[in-house]
């Protein structure tokens, strides 16, 4: 078990900076990973590995949110709302949650730390679409089966200045089967 009295002593600012360390290293080590699949596999390949993995790995955060933070399935948009806030990217991205109405919720990636990177680099957008369309759906599925996700814009779709990628959330009135999601 790591050494718990070590962090008991650090302020709650070292913390918090820490914790943005920890997302950005996260963050390093998937494009990391996807790179390598690449220049291995090319880049379809490598989307579809990436897919699969947040597939599993969007579960995982969320039910690890949900369970630290006491967020009952089936808490519909407003448990959704707090698990966003929640997520390791939301450390280092800049994101914006609109309230629609009760049974909407839209979701805008104002800046993504990898798209930002590649627009300093010159490089267009990079394509994730596929992979945010299964992450998202699968992170919400998990928050609450009856939340189904659509994508509004997402690269390689044009997007305005505003954000990158934008999605909406539906609160249904009858739980989506796994089988429908991406």
């Amino acid at each position: 078990m790591p050494d718990r009295e070590l962090l008991y002593s650090m302020s709650k600012e070292t913390l918090i900076d820490m914790l943005e360390d920890q997302a950005k290293n996260w963050l390093a080590h998937d494009g990391l990973w996807f790179q390598a699949v690449e220049r291995h596999f090319g880049l379809e390949k490598a989307i579809e590995l990436d897919k699969e993995a947040w597939i599993s790995f969007t579960q995982i955060e969320a039910k690890r949110i949900m369970r630290r933070q006491g967020i009952e399935s089936g808490g519909g948009l407003t448990a959704l709302k707090k698990a966003l806030q929640l997520r390791l990217y939301s450390r280092i991205n800049e994101q914006s949650l609109i309230e629609i109405d009760s049974t909407h919720l839209r979701f805008e990636m104002n800046d993504c730390r990898v798209q930002s990177a590649r627009k300093r680099r010159g490089l267009d957008d990079f394509p994730c679409k596929p992979v945010g369309i299964a992450e998202y759906a699968y992170f919400a599925h998990t928050i609450d089966p009856r939340i189904r996700t659509e994508v509004i814009s997402c690269p390689p779709d044009p997007h305005p200045e505003g954000y990158y990628c934008a999605w909406q959330f539906t609160l249904e009135e009858h739980p989506i089967p796994v089988e429908e999601l991406p």
